[in-house]
């Protein structure tokens, strides 16, 4: 039977606080078996939240802001396929693909999501309107993470 380590809250709180320091988006340290990995996300509204994860449970440190569907639940969630960086346009600096209020038909490019320096093109799965673009260009994202939702 394998013991769960304890959260140590005084080493997230300082991994967090260097994050400030030092304008890093993403920390991860390990030590004696344990893993533990502070990211930070900007969100819909701009507003800075940490995250942070020790082994595979994440634990929130601040609540997100409140969007007005919830996001996972919502019926034309365009959820990430992958791990990796989640971009926009197709270039820096190039206008995105879609904007809030783009309709899109299936199949058509929403953004592109790099993943082990091979850029994925990530594909409307259904037509209609894009309502809420989630994630900022060049944010990580996680497998399973909220990118859009195409109503």
């Amino acid at each position: 039977m394998s013991k769960t380590p304890a959260i140590d809250h005084d080493a997230i709180r300082e991994l967090a606080k260097l994050l400030d320091e030092t304008g890093l988006s993403e920390i991860e340290i390990q030590r004696d078996g344990v893993s533990i990995r502070v990211a930070r996300n900007l969100n819909a509204s701009g507003a800075r939240a940490a995250e942070a994860s020790i082994g595979p449970a994440p634990v929130a440190l601040a609540a997100p802001s409140p969007v007005s569907i919830e996001p996972m639940r919502h019926p034309g969630l365009v959820a990430s396929p992958m791990v990796g960086t989640a971009y926009l346009g197709p270039t820096p600096g190039a206008r995105p693909f879609v904007d809030v209020g783009t309709q899109v038909k299936t199949g058509e490019t929403l953004m592109i999501i790099e993943a082990m320096k091979t850029m994925n093109q990530i594909p409307a799965p259904r037509s209609g309107t894009v309502t809420q673009i989630l994630v900022e260009d060049g944010q990580p994202v996680e497998y399973g993470e909220p990118l859009m939702i195409v109503e």
